[in-house]
C-alpha cells in the first residue's frame, strides 16, 4: 500500500496510510538510505500491525534544512519585534525557496505588539514583496487576526514548509489554525531578544487538505549552490527584466545596456532588494575564488 511518511522515530517511521497512521521501519536495503519526513513510500502491513517500508518513491525536491521531502509551499514567518527579523534574512530564505522552487508566501506576525507607525513601516515593508509577486501578510496569530489569507495557503492541498526563526510564533500561529494540534510554543528571552527552540525535529501536521512541516528555527543562511550568473533569477523582479540586458552573462553590475540597473533607477525594482542582490553576489564570487 501506498503511504507518507510524517515523522522520524530513529530507525521507524510513522506513516500515514489509508487506513491511519503506522509504526514502520525500512527493509534491509534501505537501511543505507536515509528515509525523510515526506517521503512517499510503499508499505508492507505485517501480521503485529506494523509496517515494513519496501520502496521510497522517486522525490520531487528534497530540502537539507530541514530535511524535507516533496515540499510544495513555503511560508516565511517572521516578525518586527519580540524577535526582530531584518530584511537579510528574509531574503536568504526567499532565495532558498526559489532555488527549491516552490511556491513561496510570506507572514509577518505579531502585529499587535506593533505601534500605528510601525503597522505602516511594516506594510510598506511587505508591499515591496507583493510587488515581487509574493503573497505577504500582516496579522498576528495571538489575537488571531487577518490569518485568512494565511489559511488558505497552507490548507492546500500538498506539503507546506513553516519557516521562520525561532520566537517568531510559527506553533501558535499553528495553533491558531488548527487548536487540536495543541503545539508548545516558546517565550522569548528577554536578555537575548531570541526565542528557544520548541520544535526538535521536523513533522507533518494536518492542515485542511494538506500538510504542514512546523521546523525547528533557522539561524543565519547560507546561499544555495548557485551559479553567480543564475543569482538573479533567483529574485521574480530581477529575473523580469534579465532578458532585456544587452549581454546574457550580465551581472547586473556596472555591464553596459543593463536593464535590471535601469528598473532599479526608474523605481520598478526595489533598491533594498537589489543592494541585498549585489552583496549576495558578491558573497558567491568570493566563494568560487575559494576554490581556485
Amino acid at each position: 500500500m501506498k503511504g507518507r511518511v510524517i515523522k522520524i522515530w530513529s530507525q521507524w517511521a510513522t506513516v500515514m496510510v489509508p487506513e491511519g497512521p503506522i509504526l514502520a521501519r525500512p527493509r534491509g536495503k534501505l537501511l543505507s538510505e536515509r528515509v525523510l519526513v515526506g517521503d512517499e513510500v510503499e508499505v508492507k502491513l505485517l501480521p503485529d500491525g506494523r509496517g515494513l517500508i519496501l520502496r521510497i518513491e522517486e522525490r520531487r525536491n528534497q530540502l537539507q534544512r530541514p530535511p524535507v521531502a516533496n515540499v510544495d509551499r513555503l511560508l516565511l514567518v517572521f516578525s518586527r519585534r519580540a524577535p526582530e527579523v531584518g530584511a537579510e534574512w528574509v531574503d536568504r530564505v526567499l532565495l532558498q525557496g526559489e532555488w527549491w522552487r516552490l511556491d513561496i508566501a510570506l507572514f509577518l506576525n505579531k502585529s499587535d505588539l506593533l505601534s500605528p507607525k510601525e503597522r505602516e513601516e511594516a506594510e510598506t515593508f511587505l508591499e515591496v514583496y507583493r510587488r515581487a509577486g509574493y503573497g505577504a501578510w500582516l496579522g498576528s496569530a495571538q489575537e488571531k487576526e487577518n490569518l485568512e489569507e494565511v489559511r488558505a495557503f497552507l490548507e492546500a492541498e500538498g506539503v507546506a514548509v513553516l519557516a521562520g526563526e525561532s520566537g517568531v510564533g510559527k506553533s501558535r500561529l499553528l495553533n491558531a489554525l488548527n487548536p487540536q494540534l495543541a503545539l508548545p510554543s516558546g517565550a522569548v528571552s528577554e536578555k537575548t531578544g531570541r526565542g528557544r527552540h520548541t520544535t526538535r525535529h521536523p513533522q507533518l501536521l494536518p492542515m485542511g487538505k494538506g500538510w504542514v512541516v512546523d521546523t525547528p528555527g533557522f539561524s543565519r543562511l547560507v546561499l544555495p549552490p548557485v551559479e553567480p550568473a543564475d543569482l538573479g533569477n533567483l529574485f521574480p523582479e530581477i529575473r523580469a527584466f534579465s532578458s532585456r540586458c544587452r549581454f546574457r552573462d550580465c551581472l547586473h553590475r556596472n555591464e553596459p545596456g543593463c536593464a535590471v540597473r535601469e528598473a532599479v533607477l526608474s523605481g520598478q525594482v526595489d533598491e533594498g532588494r537589489f543592494g541585498r542582490y549585489l552583496q549576495f553576489l558578491e558573497e558567491l564570487l568570493e566563494e568560487r575564488k575559494k576554490l581556485y
